[in-house]
């Protein structure tokens, strides 16, 4: 039984009763003036598990489920029964993390709302890559294999400049500190990964 599953599961059933409910969505949605000047905390955490329609929650339970089941049993096999543990902080810190950036900028910015695990998912993404760098990768809309070391960087380059455009409707700042502290997390956890990696993609 992996950790994943169990946010497969929460994440879809909460998000398809927001797809009927409104009122319900928007009590969960990310908002930093909620939050700074009416102290809803709780938002930093509930965002993550409500999604805008079908697309959106299916695209990110889709990469959810391909790299969490992937870095759970990496992480097990590393660190044993505590690798449950740091996958575990690890998405609920993604979650946070993802938040802080537009936490800044919006705070006083009524009309700003986000909503997705994307920031999460990106932080498990990115700790996948950390243990896995030399894994060829192949998305969607990059159909044709990458190695992750390489990807990675490419990924993070376009959410940073996509998010200092602004523009799209997609939180991008989030995407790119839940990559960021995926990163950084691996490397808290176990600092060999950042040690091991010029062997590891043939440097």
């Amino acid at each position: 039984m992996y950790i994943t599953y169990l946010l497969l599961v929460v994440t879809i059933l909460i998000s398809v009763k927001g797809f009927s409910d409104n009122d319900f969505k928007w009590k969960w949605m990310w908002n930093p003036y909620q939050v700074v000047h009416h102290k809803q905390w709780y938002r930093s955490f509930s965002h993550a598990f409500i999604h805008a329609n079908w697309m959106h929650l299916i695209f990110n339970m889709y990469v959810l489920y391909g790299f969490g089941v992937a870095l759970e049993k990496s992480m097990i096999f590393l660190y044993g029964p505590k690798g449950y543990m740091y996958f575990a902080c690890l998405y609920v810190g993604g979650i946070l993390f993802s938040t802080l950036l537009s936490l800044n900028q919006h705070k006083d910015n009524m009309h700003y709302n986000s909503l997705g695990a994307s920031g999460a998912v990106m932080a498990v993404m990115f700790g996948f890559i950390m243990i896995h760098p030399s894994v060829e990768l192949m998305f969607i809309f990059v159909p044709i294999p990458i190695k992750a070391y390489i990807l990675g960087p490419i990924i993070l380059i376009a959410e940073y400049f996509m998010a200092k455009r602004g523009g799209t409707g997609i939180a991008h700042d989030a995407h790119f500190a839940g990559a960021i502290f995926g990163i950084v997390f691996m490397i808290i956890v176990d600092y060999h990964l950042l040690l091991e990696l010029p062997q590891k993609i043939g440097l």
